[in-house]
């Protein structure tokens, strides 16, 4: 049964960071092709290694090691993997404040495409909350608001920590668009492979925070997570040079990607309270909504072809 867990916690993580990193592939593959062969087998390369080494395994072993400091660093990267479950649920426990913080950070996220962004309609409501856009930072300070008061009353570190995941949100945000906007700057403007490869990385740390934090939904185990964003980053790198525009014409998978942030998000803040969280619920609903909206995109694709 335990072998059964950590399979499906792998694909979820895996399929969790495909999904959010969509938008990430479309870019890089925009960039990668105004660049030489030598610069796009070099990123694809090293910056897979990066990409998964450097952002998918030591932030996430940072956040661990930042909530159990009395771990150490090695102590917080072999813990769940060799201490049993009493270590793994000590871990848990001690970490509510990282729970909260990323849960509120996905929730943003979440909030954000649907009140800020442009987006093909997947459900009725989202054209109606998208129409009230200027209601956006209301509604999340209200959230915040709700959730500090709250955390206060349980640990003033939670409430320390869904300040920190507001904070982080806007920060990472913030570079995001930035970068973004560079992006026809970077090839129309006959920029260095050199600047082009910094950029991508770049963009690649900012969008990868989005499934390192989504991560601590599905488990606390650094290996699992390193393997299982590992194993999604790797697939993202094939899509980008193989497959990207045919994803594109899949509509609502981004839609399925936001959906499933709003959910981790909410299960992230329900477990730093306390409340039991099965651990197969976190990939049964990443598995659920994806498929869902997959399945609506391809009859899209069916009823309009072109």
């Amino acid at each position: 049964m335990e072998i059964i867990f950590i399979l499906l916690t792998i694909l979820g993580l895996s399929l969790f960071e495909v999904i959010t990193s969509i938008d990430n592939a479309v870019i890089n593959a925009e960039v990668l092709s105004s660049m030489s062969q030598k610069a796009r087998r070099w990123f694809l390369l090293w910056g897979f290694l990066f990409a998964v080494f450097v952002i998918r395994g030591i932030l996430p072993l940072l956040l661990v090691y930042a909530a159990n400091p009395q771990l150490g660093l090695i102590g917080a990267f072999t813990a769940t993997l060799n201490g049993g479950n009493g270590i793994a649920e000590t871990i848990k426990e001690s970490s509510r404040p990282l729970l909260v913080g990323g849960g509120v950070f996905l929730i943003f996220l979440f909030f954000n495409w649907l009140f800020i962004e442009p987006k093909n309609y997947g459900l009725r409501a989202e054209k109606f909350f998208h129409a009230q856009g200027a209601w956006f930072f209301s509604i999340i300070s209200i959230i915040l608001s709700i959730i500090v008061w709250f955390a206060l009353k349980e640990n003033g570190l939670m409430a320390f920590g869904a300040v920190v995941g507001s904070t982080a949100f806007f920060i990472v945000h913030g570079f995001r668009q930035f970068a973004e906007t560079q992006e026809k700057r970077l090839v129309s403007q006959g920029m260095s492979d050199v600047s082009k490869i910094a950029y991508l990385e770049v963009l690649d740390s900012t969008f990868s925070v989005d499934g390192v934090v989504g991560a601590f939904a599905f488990t606390f185990s650094v290996p699992l997570i390193l393997l299982g964003n590992g194993l999604g980053a790797l697939v993202l790198r094939k899509l980008t040079v193989s497959n990207i525009d045919r994803i594109k014409k899949y509509a609502y998978l981004k839609n399925g990607a936001m959906y499933s942030i709003l959910f981790l998000g909410a299960i992230m803040i329900l477990d730093s309270f306390g409340f039991h969280i099965p651990p197969w619920l976190s990939p049964i609903i990443t598995f659920g909504t994806v498929g869902y909206f997959f399945y609506k995109s391809r009859l899209e694709l069916k009823n309009n072809p072109s």
